[in-house]
């Protein structure tokens, strides 16, 4: 009996001893078995990969042979490549699996929609699809929606210079023409002499806005800044388009803080002022004024100075408001041809203020006129000694109140407190009498 227990007990104890070998190994087996987890960590990739990709400048996707993203960089987040673990651009996810299958590099451009972006504009990037080991499939994405802005804005600009150099040019052609065929006609040769001369100045303007417009586009902070006087700059303004304001009788008033400073380039700077006191001579009816006024504000980063031109002409219209900078657009093409506008003026504008660490903006209501303000820093050097002599000017004033008159009003028109806003002497728009 006792024989019998202790066989009965060896069997078991070599039953167990085998089940727990069998469920060790079996243990081993499910472990090195690749599971659906472990294909998406870094292990996954071969040695090196992860850091290639995210140095690339490009956006990165790995898939597996299940269309599942093994690895993708933050910018295929950001443009919307991958959504929930998965590569969310139907074109895309064809292309890796038609790689996977024939180990064939693929390139193609596509337009996709923005996301979160109502207007519908698209994304254009270029996909490019490549093997990467035996089970995994590379896609790199580049965005290409700047560079295609840029390239459409060149041929834009080419395709607009060659239509106005086109009109002078073709007009002295003819011009000429008439001039071979009328030369024995003293009154006719004169006329179109004339009008040969005006076409000529249009295409000297046209060709000095071009130089001027490629002088300042880039934007960049100037080397050769200066101190310059406010004053200065719209007094040659004024000279500037003193002869067509007598023509169309408009009157040109300046007024504001005097003796104000700001740093920068005075030939740019004078171009600038001068090209908005131009458009508002030339956008001006007769009889009406303009006003350019200057004063300072104060901002987080230091004081600006605020130059503000107002006229009483026809207005922009709001949708005219958001492209008036943009090179060669006019919101009125048939006055601006009447005037010899090139439609390069604002945009020059645009560009100086910009790489003076300054900005333009523009108030308009239709039929009621404009106000075109320039924002720049002012001068710093400049500023404090504009303080010291305000300063001085103060306590001279304190030592010769008491021999001025005691009927004198502190608001009169000589006091300088008449002065304290730069926009008092033209209140609102008004037709002149």
């Amino acid at each position: 009996m006792n024989a019998a227990v202790a066989a009965v007990a060896a069997i078991a104890g070599v039953l167990t001893g085998v089940i727990a070998v069998l469920a060790f190994r079996w243990s081993e087996r499910e472990q090195k078995r690749p599971t659906r987890t472990s294909l998406h960590t870094d292990p996954v990739l071969p040695p090196g990969v992860d850091t290639v990709l995210s140095v690339l400048r490009s956006s990165a996707v790995v898939l597996d042979e299940a269309d599942a993203v093994v690895k993708a960089s933050s910018a295929a987040y950001a443009l919307g490549l991958v959504r929930g673990g998965k590569l969310a651009v139907e074109p895309m996810l064809q292309m890796a699996r038609d790689t996977r299958r024939d180990g064939e590099i693929r390139q193609v451009e596509l337009d996709l929609p923005r996301r979160g972006n109502g207007r519908g504009e698209a994304l254009a990037v270029s996909a490019r699809v490549a093997p990467l080991g035996s089970r995994l499939v590379l896609l790199l994405v580049e965005d290409l929606t700047e560079a295609r802005r840029i390239e459409a804005v060149r041929r834009d600009f080419v395709a607009n210079v060659s239509h106005e150099l086109k009109t002078p040019v073709g007009a002295l052609s003819l011009l000429s023409e008439a001039v071979m065929d009328a030369a024995d006609d003293p009154e006719a040769v004169e006329r179109f002499a004339g009008r040969m001369q005006i076409e000529a100045t249009r295409l000297t303007n046209l060709v000095q806005e071009l130089i001027d417009l490629s002088r300042v586009q880039n934007d960049d902070p100037l080397d050769d800044a200066e101190p310059v006087r406010v004053d200065e700059l719209v007094a040659e303004a004024i000279d500037r388009c003193r002869h067509a304001a007598g023509t169309k009788q408009i009157t040109m008033a300046a007024g504001g803080t005097a003796d104000l400073h700001v740093r920068g380039n005075r030939g740019q700077l004078a171009a600038a002022l001068g090209n908005l006191v131009e458009n508002a001579v030339n956008y001006s009816p007769a009889r009406t004024r303009v006003g350019i006024a200057a004063r300072r504000v104060a901002a987080p980063g230091g004081d600006l100075i605020e130059i503000a031109v107002t006229d009483q002409g026809i207005g922009i219209s709001e949708k005219d408001k958001e492209r008036v900078f943009e090179r060669f657009y006019r919101v009125d093409p048939a006055r601006s041809r009447a005037t010899g506008g090139t439609g390069l003026g604002l945009a020059i504008v645009k560009h100086v203020v910009a790489s003076h660490g300054g900005e333009v903006t523009v108030w308009s209501a239709e039929g009621q006129g404009s106000t075109f303000t320039l924002r720049l820093p002012e001068a710093g050097p400049a500023r404090d000694r504009a303080q010291q002599r305000s300063d001085r000017a103060g306590l001279d004033d304190e030592t010769e109140r008491p021999s001025s008159s005691p009927h004198a009003s502190p608001a009169s028109p000589a006091s300088p407190a008449s002065h304290t806003s730069p926009y008092e002497s033209f209140p609102a728009p008004e037709v002149l009498p």
